[in-house]
């Protein structure tokens, strides 16, 4: 990604991922969040896509406007799940037009039911490295993919997984985002397992992403986002954190989840991560408060483009 290779500064670049709202309320909240982070002057923003593409018109509206009314850099979604390779087209056209030239591209799961079946379009894609490809072959844009350090779920095994990422890649990815995870161990493992698979895919950035736990009741959602459970290690802080009274601490749980999360930062920062990258909720302020532990926001200084 052309901001991230051209950033010089002090610290390793941060990056924060922003979901369509579904409501007036939630767009309010969500422009709410975007001034915040406009001021901590993050690499790029990432807006996502939806299930099964369910919210593809906002996710397009709002990532436009993100490029024309913001200094930040919009990072689109793209999956491939219910759209035929011309829908495909259309839609990489109609983010060009607004002047986005950087595309996160994801198969993506099926509507509905994640977890269940997939199918493809009858005129679409079956694998996100057709995509990749779709893309490239559009214009001069900066393509990134997904990785996941536990492995996704529809692979076989994780050195199958590995083979995918590196495809995607080799296809003209410039770099990959993890699904969330909260063990540093398994994104050392993953960019391992992709260097001794393909050192040349290997040498590209692979974006750790982490999201600040703030309740009990977001562990649960951490869950649903990554696809995986929360490890215990995570839960027994947290709980232990709760207490053992009739109500749950919440801001107990709440410094906690922002201590785990400073201290994944702190050493993903320490292994050469070469960003880091945020799941908001489109709330500014627990990443805003791990930025803060880290040292960012009293020397944030704008990234070059």
């Amino acid at each position: 990604m052309k901001s991230l290779r051209a950033h010089s500064g002090p610290r390793v670049p941060f990056s924060v991922e922003f979901n369509p709202p579904r409501d007036a309320a939630g767009e309010a909240r969500l422009w709410r969040a975007v001034r915040e982070f406009e001021r901590m002057h993050p690499a790029f923003v990432s807006m996502t896509y939806g299930a099964g593409g369910s919210t593809k018109d906002r996710t397009a509206r709002i990532t436009g406007q993100l490029a024309r009314e913001t200094t930040l850099l919009p990072v689109a979604h793209l999956t491939a799940v219910g759209h035929s390779i011309a829908e495909l087209r259309s839609l990489v056209g109609s983010y060009a037009d607004c002047g986005i030239r950087n595309i996160l591209v994801l198969r993506g799961d099926p509507p509905g039911d994640p977890l269940g079946p997939w199918s493809k379009h009858p005129e679409g894609v079956e694998y996100a490295e057709e995509l990749v490809r779709i893309v490239r072959d559009l214009g001069d844009f900066n393509v990134g993919v997904a990785s996941f350090p536990q492995g996704h779920h529809r692979s076989p095994d994780l050195d199958a997984d590995t083979a995918f990422l590196a495809a995607k890649l080799r296809a003209g990815a410039d770099y990959s985002i993890t699904q969330m995870f909260f063990d540093v161990d398994e994104y050392l493992r993953l960019r391992d397992r992709l260097i001794a698979h393909d050192p040349v895919e290997g040498a590209k950035p692979i974006i750790p992403e982490l999201m600040p736990i703030t309740s009990l009741r977001t562990v649960a959602r951490a869950e649903e986002l990554s696809g995986r459970p929360v490890p215990p290690q995570v839960l027994k802080r947290l709980h232990r954190a709760a207490g053992t009274g009739p109500e749950e601490d919440k801001a107990a749980v709440r410094a906690a989840g922002i201590e785990i999360a400073t201290e994944m930062a702190e050493r993903l920062t320490a292994e050469g991560a070469p960003c880091l990258h945020f799941i908001t909720l489109n709330f500014a302020k627990a990443t805003g408060e791990v930025l803060d532990n880290l040292g960012y926001r009293s020397t944030a200084t704008p990234l070059s483009a």
